[in-house]
């Protein structure tokens, strides 16, 4: 693209939707035409950016008949799965954040700093990861690449943020001691609920099942044996991870902080003398993925503990997707 992009937000008044323009505006990305559009519910009201006065229309079959470049998609898979092949059918390029598209073989799966290649051979559509692997992503290539992984096993401790506004409401009342389940099957305050989307048949949950396959499909190897347990906890923001890697060869810990801090968008935050640690309150508002409790595992041979903590809005969803509209235009 070699001029400046016309730009739609599908979802503009959520929560991720309001994190996009958040994101557009501290990055100072290029537009031409921007477009805001969400349901019939939030179509009519107004959103400021940069200063000026946006009405948000209906998105309907018709919304995308004016010449759009990129659309940053964030309104559910259902909307997604209906309104992207419209806007793709236009010439749109689609940046989708929900999980409609992330498994089909003919959409990339991209995280800027892991396979930005994977963008060159989109047809009309890239998928945004989920929140919890965008953020194991980052580390997980940075050793990949040299130590080849063999297994992970993933255990979340994920933000009600990633519930939307519900889950925020839910935890502000719970801890006011108003037990609400908006967005959960139990109260969120002084709990932790291993239960994130719906359980299937194999007794995990989509979000765990999301985790084992996005993980393979970005990193492009089939061979590498995922597990996971994703657990809801009482924070507003950030998701942390405890992530246990086997590695196919064998390693020294000086060489893998190495390669973790010379990886971008990583930041090691590793001095246990002085108790610095990734936590989920500093790493709120920020892009950066934050590692630490870099160990070994010795229970078995090659094995490495890590803890990542990134904040779930951002990284995990809305500057990820803009990180991808970067590239289109580049």
């Amino acid at each position: 693209m070699n001029k400046k992009p016309n730009l739609a937000i599908v979802g503009a008044t959520g929560l991720v939707g309001s994190t996009f323009l958040k994101v557009l505006e501290e990055r100072d990305f290029p537009f031409e035409n921007l477009y805001m559009m969400a349901s019939a519910k939030s179509a009519g009201t107004t959103v400021t950016f940069r200063g000026k006065d946006y009405i948000v229309e209906e998105l309907t079959e018709h919304s995308f008949d004016k010449p759009i470049d990129i659309a940053l998609f964030s309104a559910g898979g259902g909307t997604s799965e209906k309104f992207a092949p419209i806007a793709a059918a236009h010439g749109v390029v689609v940046v989708d954040n929900s999980s409609a598209w992330r498994m089909d073989p003919n959409v990339p799966l991209v995280v800027p700093e892991v396979n930005p290649e994977d963008v060159k051979w989109n047809k009309g559509i890239i998928a945004n990861p989920n929140c919890s692997t965008i953020q194991a992503m980052l580390p997980l290539k940075a050793l990949h690449d040299v130590y080849q992984i063999k297994r992970v096993v993933f255990s979340t401790y994920q933000a009600v943020s990633g519930s939307g506004l519900k889950g925020i409401n839910d935890l502000k009342e719970g801890l006011k001691g108003n037990d609400l389940c908006q967005a959960y099957a139990h109260p969120i305050a002084n709990n932790c609920l291993p239960h994130i989307d719906v359980f299937l048949e194999n007794g995990y949950t989509k979000e765990e099942m999301k985790m084992v396959n996005e993980t393979k499909k970005i990193l492009g190897d089939d061979s590498i044996r995922v597990t996971a347990t994703t657990v809801r906890v009482p924070v507003f923001e950030s998701h942390s991870e405890s992530v246990n890697l086997e590695f196919e060869k064998p390693f020294e810990l000086s060489d893998v902080r190495r390669l973790l801090e010379s990886f971008p968008g990583i930041v090691v935050l590793d001095d246990l003398a002085n108790n610095v640690y990734p936590l989920a309150r500093d790493a709120a508002g920020k892009d950066e993925v934050f590692v630490g409790r870099i160990r070994r595992d010795e229970s078995i041979e090659n094995g490495l503990n890590l803890w990542i903590v990134a904040d779930n809005i951002r990284k995990g969803a809305a500057t990820n997707a803009v990180q991808i509209a970067e590239l289109l235009i580049k």
